[in-house]
């Protein structure tokens, strides 16, 4: 019996060092204007890739993710505060909660495989009281989680995530802001540290040549660093029930007042 105990001990301690391991989460942005993107797809690693809506390689990239099991989202295009170009299907300051909704119905069917989403640029939108709510009330409607970029201090998105009950994470580190190897291995240690003080850290990258070379050569090194790259949905509460937006009913939103 006490033999029986003490490997019982033993091997609690063994699953509780290794639930404990710090898990990162590396989402590769701005997936879909170039075929190259393509590429940083293929990597043989458990990064999340966050793909723009109506792009050349949009649905292709995020077809192929999802053929290798990865996570995918949508990189929703958010109106800036220095007004810089969105691209197609973007969210902005003057829309009504009907065009708001209708826009996200809309990338979202572009892009079915996403099981959350995050913002592309947002400085502006994402800062904004009402446009938030009804994003988060449709993120709701269709069970999809938001990864809050953090391109302002003053987004208001954990508030409106709170109020409709939509699961929200935020972005810890952006790793390639300077595209050199030094700046993204500085980057990449602040995002190592930060998992290993709180068991879990986000970072944001891009399909940069230098991301993915650093990516491709930094990678393999992270299992003999004790640290984990995990899908973004690995990350979520286990709450949170993941399912991809082409499972989902479109959801209705309500007709502009």
């Amino acid at each position: 019996m006490r033999l029986s105990l003490l490997l019982s001990a033993v091997l609690l301690c063994v699953s509780s060092v290794t639930a404990a391991a710090p898990r990162i989460a590396i989402i590769i942005d701005d997936i879909g204007y170039q075929r190259n993107d393509l590429k940083m797809v293929e990597l043989p690693y458990q990064l999340t890739y966050a793909v723009l809506p109506h792009t050349p390689y949009g649905k292709q990239a995020a077809e192929q993710a999802f053929m290798l099991q990865k996570d995918v989202m949508l990189h929703m295009p958010m109106e800036a505060t220095h007004r810089n170009s969105l691209g197609p299907g973007a969210l902005t300051q003057e829309m009504s909660k009907q065009q708001v909704q209708l826009t996200l119905q809309q990338a979202l069917a572009d892009i079915p495989y996403a099981i959350g989403i995050n913002n592309h640029m947002g400085s502006l939108f994402t800062a904004l009281e009402q446009p938030m709510a009804w994003t988060m009330e449709y993120l709701q409607q269709r069970q999809l989680f938001f990864i809050d970029s953090l391109t302002t201090p003053q987004s208001t998105a954990r508030r409106y995530a709170k109020q409709y009950n939509v699961t929200i994470l935020s972005r810890h580190v952006f790793l390639d802001n300077e595209q050199n190897q030094q700046a993204l291995e500085k980057q990449f240690k602040q995002l190592l540290q930060i998992a290993r003080r709180h068991e879990t850290a986000i970072a944001i990258g891009h399909p940069y040549p230098e991301t993915y070379r650093f990516l491709q050569q930094r990678l393999p090194q992270l299992q003999a660093e004790g640290i984990e790259l995990v899908g973004i949905s690995a990350l979520l509460p286990e709450s949170h029930q993941v399912i991809a937006a082409g499972f989902t009913e479109p959801a209705s939103y309500s007709p502009e007042e």
